[in-house]
């Protein structure tokens, strides 16, 4: 059998200097989408966008979920960008357009917080914690040497199950309460140590910023629940 091309070959199979700019180029691609989202979602605040999305979306069970729908589809179609080998512009328009959609979805939620609850400050400590957690997180799937594949099947229906939940509680108007937020913080880090593995294991050296990609979704959402965990205790 042929060996695969170079630029196709598992990252953990390369050199380690190879392995290690690969890894610097994924968090530095990782970082480039939180600066990107995080200018996106300060421009949206500070110009009324933000309070505009939250407005249209309240009370609107159909607009939360055609929003929601929406974002499914940019993240799908963003994601297969950034992992096209042969094409480094649409690598970085898939990382640029999950950073507009990400902080489209997050705008009417800190336009809520922001301005409605005035609890700032409780954006400031999810953010850090959701760093210091994905720091851990990382550290864990970088030096453990188990094989965390057993995670995959997990995260998935955890996934699956997640949206129906949504989706009802959309439709019905219930509030899915603390424990969904506690475990929702839970299928983040297991997809983030599942993904992180993935990445090291199988992704080439030249997948750094589709590696990025799947990384910074996993936080968003990791963010996003802890967030939501943090406004839950508070209130």
């Amino acid at each position: 059998m042929a060996s695969a091309p170079p630029s196709y070959q598992p990252v953990a199979t390369l050199d380690e200097q190879t392995r290690s700019d690969f890894v610097v180029r994924v968090y530095q691609h990782l970082v480039l989408a939180v600066v990107a989202f995080a200018g996106i979602e300060a421009l949206f605040l500070n110009t009324g966008v933000a309070e505009g999305i939250y407005n249209f979306l309240a009370g609107r069970s159909a607009a939360w979920l055609l929003i929601l729908g929406g974002f499914l589809i940019v993240n799908w179609l963003a994601t297969t960008a950034a992992h096209d080998l042969g094409n480094v512009n649409k690598q970085y328009a898939g990382l640029f357009a999950l950073a507009v959609a990400e902080a489209v979805i997050f705008a009417p939620f800190l336009h809520l917080v922001f301005n409605v609850r005035d609890s700032g400050s409780t954006v400031w400590a999810a953010a850090f914690v959701t760093a210091v957690g994905f720091g851990g997180l990382s550290a864990v799937a970088y030096t453990t040497r188990k094989d965390l594949s057993f995670l995959r099947p997990m995260v998935m229906w955890g996934f699956v199950a997640a949206l129906v939940l949504i989706v009802a509680a959309v439709l019905f108007g219930f509030n899915l309460g603390v424990w969904f937020s506690v475990a929702m913080i839970a299928l983040a880090g297991a997809s983030i140590l599942y993904q992180t593995q993935v990445i090291m294991r199988e992704y080439p050296a030249g997948a750094y910023v589709g590696a990025a990609v799947q990384l910074f979704a996993a936080v968003m959402l990791l963010f996003w629940y802890v967030l939501r965990l943090f406004e839950q205790v508070r209130r």
